[in-house]
């Protein structure tokens, strides 16, 4: 479904996606990591907790939402990884969210 081209791009970072630690190209977005991942969603919608995933690639769409750096609502697609990056799935609207005004 999703493959990275060749690239002359020999850096590499580190991050955490979902838990396990990865080596990947810097330069790249989550989005692409994501799929090169074969991640089957990125998250789910708070009402009937259906899976979502990249579409548009572009940061039109919103389907690509993910939790990077413990910040929900962050767009995959627009979003590039950077060295020690944390990037998990988000679940519904995410714990910023969930965490808002419960206090």
């Amino acid at each position: 479904m999703f493959k990275q081209l060749p690239s002359n791009q020999t850096e590499c970072v580190e991050i955490i996606l979902n838990g396990q630690s990865l080596q990947v190209t810097k330069g790249i977005s989550v989005a692409a990591v994501a799929l090169s991942q074969n991640l089957s969603y990125t998250r789910t919608t708070p009402v009937s907790g259906s899976r979502r995933a990249p579409f548009c690639m572009m940061g039109v769409c919103y389907e690509c939402l993910m939790v990077i750096n413990g910040k929900a609502n962050q767009r995959a697609c627009a979003t590039y990884v950077q060295d020690g990056m944390q990037i998990d799935c988000q679940q519904g609207v995410g714990p910023a969210m969930e965490n808002n005004g419960s206090e």
